[in-house]
């Protein structure tokens, strides 16, 4: 399948119309249909019912619909691999969540840079099923995460053991989940443990997926939650936000999650110093 025809399929979903579509991607109206009518051809459906108002798409086409962004950014991903790739032994792509971005692949970087500077590297943030979808498909080497699952082909490894504490900006707080409560998503392993020990817990009023945005928010409007006691220390230290001494701690063990057919040279440099980090963090 030609990309332009999925790209073109996507600027008149853009667009809502096949005009529209045209004078997105500067090239003409017959352009546009025929690219549409080949791919049209091609899936054996029709994916648009044109009308005076611009274009609609079909039951089909919202089916396609699903598929056409995949398949685009999937062919541009390779694009950009293959310059980025020009001139270097490799690409190194890693992922891993915000937390242990922060806990450990910025500390690893420069030792990787170092080790081996003709690896150009490539690092994504993201959560565990996009992580494990790319490293399924093989278009991501290393993921770093709390709740990986278990799938053929893939090495999954203990590396480090986060410390969650609960803390707040008032001195005074105590293990009672409150109204300014941050409830951040640490995965199902610490939904469960917070309602084994929060039986009362309703629902709170404000829950982020990234650690960094429920501690920004706490500082500058007040409130508590739990957050990795390292990433924390430094408010503590600073009077910025306090322990909340009564209130439980969580445990929550960090991955790391790596294709077992990967590059091998490049693999164990990159796997080696990331341990490294993590026993030094």
């Amino acid at each position: 399948m030609e990309t332009e025809w999925a790209r073109t399929f996507q600027a008149i979903v853009t667009s809502g119309s096949f005009i529209g579509a045209a004078r997105r991607l500067h090239i003409t109206q017959s352009t546009v249909s025929a690219r549409i009518r080949a791919l049209e051809e091609q899936l054996g459906s029709r994916l648009f019912v044109r009308n005076k108002a611009g274009a609609v798409l079909t039951p089909s086409g919202r089916q396609f619909l699903k598929h056409a962004a995949t398949l685009v950014r999937t062919v541009e991903q390779a694009q950009q691999d293959a310059e980025i790739a020009h001139g270097y032994r490799g690409v190194l792509t890693v992922g891993a969540r915000f937390a242990l971005w922060v806990e450990v692949l910025l500390k690893w970087l420069p030792r990787m840079r170092e080790a081996a500077p003709d690896v150009s590297i490539r690092g994504e943030i993201g959560h565990e099923d996009t992580l494990m979808a790319r490293l399924v498909e093989r278009s991501m080497d290393i993921g770093l995460m709390y709740t990986p699952e278990r799938r053929p082909g893939l090495a999954v490894e203990f590396l480090l053991e986060e410390n969650l504490v609960m803390v707040s900006t008032e001195s005074t707080a105590t293990g009672h989940t409150t109204g300014g409560y941050v409830y951040v998503d640490w995965g199902p392993e610490f939904h469960a443990k917070h309602s084994m020990n929060f039986p009362d817990f309703g629902t709170p009023a404000l829950v982020v997926d990234i650690a960094w945005l429920g501690l920004q928010h706490m500082l500058n409007y007040g409130g508590s939650g739990y957050f990795p006691e390292r990433l924390v220390r430094p408010y503590v230290d600073s009077r910025q936000l306090s322990f909340v001494e009564a209130a439980p701690t969580f445990n929550l063990p960090g991955y790391i999650v790596y294709p077992t057919d990967g590059d091998p040279e490049v693999l164990r440099t990159a796997l080696g110093s990331i341990r490294k980090v993590a026993l030094d963090t």
